[in-house]
């Protein structure tokens, strides 16, 4: 089972990953090596300012959109929610518990993205930081493969819990 996350503590961790870009940023040069080709050569450039504001958007605006979407949507009473053994998930008794576990599973989901993607803007930074600019494919590609271990985890246990009886 999850632990019940709150959406305080989100907020407040999306707003300290927003803090980690726009900080970390500063270290940026005015034209950042933002796309990398397979061996890691810079082969894509932007303006800092529209490299920070398009990071920026993406950790901020792409959970807000999923976990707002997600957490008003499941607590309308006719929402068309498709679980297993919804019956059972969804019987008046359990029907406040299950938004409380779907609402704080989108949390969790959120929090994996924000993680990611700060490091994958951590390893941007770093990447501009040698000349020519090179992204460390195989800490991109490790980063890549605990984040999707971490979802598949993630996936397992969320969808776990709607067992009869969990």
């Amino acid at each position: 089972m999850l632990p019940l996350l709150r959406l305080p503590w989100f907020v407040l961790f999306v707003a300290c990953a927003a803090a980690f870009v726009w900080l970390t940023s500063m270290r940026l040069p005015a034209t950042v090596a933002s796309h990398f080709d397979g061996s890691g050569a810079a082969n894509g450039f932007m303006a800092r300012g529209v490299y920070v504001g398009l990071m920026l958007g993406l950790l901020v605006g792409l959970p807000a959109l999923m976990v707002g979407l997600t957490w008003l949507s499941v607590a309308r009473p006719k929402a068309r929610l498709n679980l297993p053994n919804e019956d059972y998930w969804l019987a008046p008794e359990r029907r406040a518990g299950t938004i409380a576990y779907l609402r704080a599973g989108i949390l969790w989901f959120g929090t994996l993205l924000v993680s990611f993607l700060c490091y994958a803007h951590w390893l941007v930074v770093l990447a501009n930081e040698v000349h020519p600019a090179r992204l460390a494919n195989a800490w991109f590609i490790g980063g890549l493969v605990v984040f999707l271990a971490a979802l598949l985890a993630w996936l397992i246990v969320f969808l776990g819990h709607f067992r009869r009886g969990a």
